[in-house]
């Protein structure tokens, strides 16, 4: 699969240090009976290498989340990107449910021939994982909980910033969707920051508005004890949109799961990638080392 490496570092500012990175391309994929989606597909060292589904945060794509994190990935794992549903080049409908999120997961699996993956997710991305986990367990090797919580707008402080939030994108939907481009003309071809900004406003804010809604409800707390796969959570220190220490709590309530920590805030996936490539490698290599020895034992998944 043909790639256009960028580098990033020129027209940042020093603070935020991103390396030379490889944007792979990427295709259509259909899920009957769902819909269609944007995909990418990397190759891992081997034929038989497994597979890693990586899942987005809110108001990015597949490729804008992940993109820093492909290469290194790729040297143990085949690599799998998708654009969520009303999300980039996502599924088009009128409904958000992270658990529509987490089917629509499981049917990019069916559709490429695999049967089990590892599963990573970044902030919104973690709590799709989980529903994967919850709703097709046969088909999760390992999880990569990044940025993550059980629970969101447990206090009420913290409702009334997602209210307003939520107002907030909605008011701007006008606005947006007059200067919204045709995207799907626009890779990184010669400007990856172009590319980046393109792909970010490709999500509509009526969009960002129902998928924020759903976060919100998201309560995972009641079952989230009982997952039964490798786990590894990767805490951004510096998060200020869902608070370490919570974070860590969570992990604490997951049978087995190792905790990573980044020295890096809530975007860090992208923004702070020299910081947070090296912690999800870590993890990923964890989990992988634990679903292999699971494996060798003849256990499920």
């Amino acid at each position: 699969m043909a790639k256009q490496r960028r580098d990033l570092g020129t027209r940042l500012p020093a603070s935020v240090r991103i390396p030379t990175i490889d944007v792979p391309d990427g295709r259509m994929l259909h899920l009957p009976g769902r819909g269609t989606t944007f995909i990418t597909d990397t190759p891992g060292p081997a034929d038989d290498a497994p597979a890693i589904l990586l899942l987005h945060a809110l108001s990015t794509t597949g490729r804008l989340s992940w993109f820093p994190s492909i290469d290194a990935l790729s040297q143990r794992f085949r690599v799998i990107t998708m654009d969520q549903r009303l999300h980039g080049r996502g599924i088009h409908t009128d409904s958000f449910t992270l658990q529509d999120c987490a089917d629509d997961a499981a049917a990019v699996l069916d559709e490429l021939g695999i049967d089990t993956a590892m599963i990573a997710g970044f902030s919104m991305g973690s709590l799709v994982a989980q529903l994967v986990w919850r709703e097709h367990p046969n088909r999760v090797g390992g999880l990569v909980l990044c940025a993550s919580a059980d629970r969101l707008q447990s206090k009420f402080t913290e409702r009334l910033v997602h209210q307003s939030v939520s107002a907030s994108v909605l008011a701007t939907r006008r606005r947006s969707l007059e200067r919204r481009r045709d995207f799907d003309q626009i890779e990184p071809r010669n400007d990856i920051h172009r590319w980046a900004l393109s792909e970010f406003r490709s999500t509509r804010p009526l969009a960002a508005a129902h998928a924020l809604a759903a976060i919100g409800r998201h309560h995972s707390r009641p079952w989230i004890g009982e997952i039964d796969v490798p786990t590894a959570v990767v805490v951004p220190l510096r998060d200020r949109a869902i608070p370490p220490k919570r974070q860590r709590e969570m992990a604490a309530r997951i049978p087995g799961a190792t905790l990573h920590e980044v020295d890096a805030g809530h975007a860090c996936c992208v923004m702070n990638a020299d910081a947070f490539v090296p912690v999800l490698t870590e993890a990923t290599t964890t989990v992988l080392a634990r679903w292999t020895e699971n494996r060798s034992l003849g256990e499920a998944p």
